[in-house]
């Protein structure tokens, strides 16, 4: 029973989490892109902080959740275990991407280190490396709601 309601949670937490990635990449990073380059550096100060402010604790929920559900599968013995080990991995491996690249490229961003003409380059990488965050994100929620309708 603990399991189930663990693999609802961790499919609305991706959900939540897969459709804010969604929304920073289709709605946000476009913006920014289209932003004069001193611009961007004299926004994101202030803009930075607040998305970090919403999306760690997001981040964090959404990666310790899958996890917990997935030792509880393994305690339990659940069918689910394998989807919930797939999940799990997933999540932290988004959860790497977030201290191997994004940690420093938003300090960069926060304090202009960038500079004006790095800026461009850095902001399509920038997008590159969180498309694929976005893409692993949703595996994992689709793979989650897999283990919702396994039998």
């Amino acid at each position: 029973m603990l399991a189930e309601i663990l693999q609802i949670l961790t499919s609305l937490i991706l959900g939540l989490f897969v459709g804010s990635l969604l929304t920073e990449g289709a709605i946000l990073v476009p913006y920014w892109r289209t932003l004069e380059p001193k611009v961007f550096l004299e926004l994101h100060p202030t803009l930075g902080p607040k998305l970090y402010r919403y999306f760690a604790p997001l981040t964090i929920t959404a990666t310790m959740l899958p996890v917990t559900t997935t030792g509880v599968c393994l305690w339990t013995g659940s069918t689910t275990l394998w989807l919930s080990i797939i999940t799990a991995v997933l999540v932290l491996v988004i959860l790497g991407i977030y201290f191997m690249y994004f940690k420093a490229a938003n300090t960069s961003f926060e304090t202009g280190s960038v500079g004006i003409d790095g800026l461009p380059a850095e902001l399509q990488r920038w997008a590159n490396w969180h498309w694929l965050r976005t893409v692993l994100g949703i595996v994992a929620f689709f793979i989650s709601l897999l283990a919702l309708v396994d039998p």
